[in-house]
């Protein structure tokens, strides 16, 4: 039987570690889907430690910044999925909505977080979303980081609904919302 985890919290509040212990104590074969794009030396230098953390400890990767839901559907065989993470996923759609002068909406987000959650129960397995909590602070002082703020909160609000259990983290420590 799948189960689906939401793990939510602020910058370095521990979402992502967590998040791979979820996972490893599930057992079986791993698959980290990875949506961060690669775009400067920091970037690449942070890829890099996330994948020495991972290093030796069974995981199989799919760097994917845009189509999720494919990935998951394409890749059923493993035992548990990890998707890390949907809050640079928004960012890259938001980038290529940009790049071709359209629009993205929340409806936008909330359609696609529904493909990505049909296809998430579909396969039957552990799936564990990592995204950031960006709603906490003050109000975004322009449009597109308001958009971002928007789109964020409505892709945490659409797999919160459907997940079993979603978990913010805040220090290192994780609170249960949903079990």
């Amino acid at each position: 039987m799948g189960e689906i985890i939401l793990v939510t919290g602020g910058c370095r509040s521990g979402k992502s570690s967590y998040a791979e212990n979820l996972i490893i104590e599930a057992g079986g074969s791993k698959l980290y889907i990875a949506t961060a794009p690669v775009l400067d030396n920091e970037m690449r230098m942070r890829v890099k430690r996330h994948k020495d953390n991972r290093a030796g400890k069974g995981w199989d990767t799919i760097e994917e910044e845009v189509d999720i839901a494919k990935v998951l559907s394409d890749n059923s065989n493993y035992d548990t999925v990890l998707v890390d993470c949907l809050t640079l996923w928004i960012n890259n759609l938001i980038y290529r909505a940009d790049l071709k002068n359209e629009a993205i909406t929340e409806d936008i987000i909330a359609n696609n977080v529904d493909i990505i959650m049909k296809n998430a129960k579909k396969i039957q397995k552990r799936v564990v979303f990592v995204i950031n909590e960006v709603g906490m602070g003050v109000v975004p002082e322009n449009t597109v980081a308001r958009l971002f703020r928007d789109l964020s909160g409505r892709c945490s609000q659409c797999i919160a609904q459907n997940a079993d259990r979603v978990i913010l983290m805040s220090c290192g420590l994780p609170l249960n919302l949903k079990v």
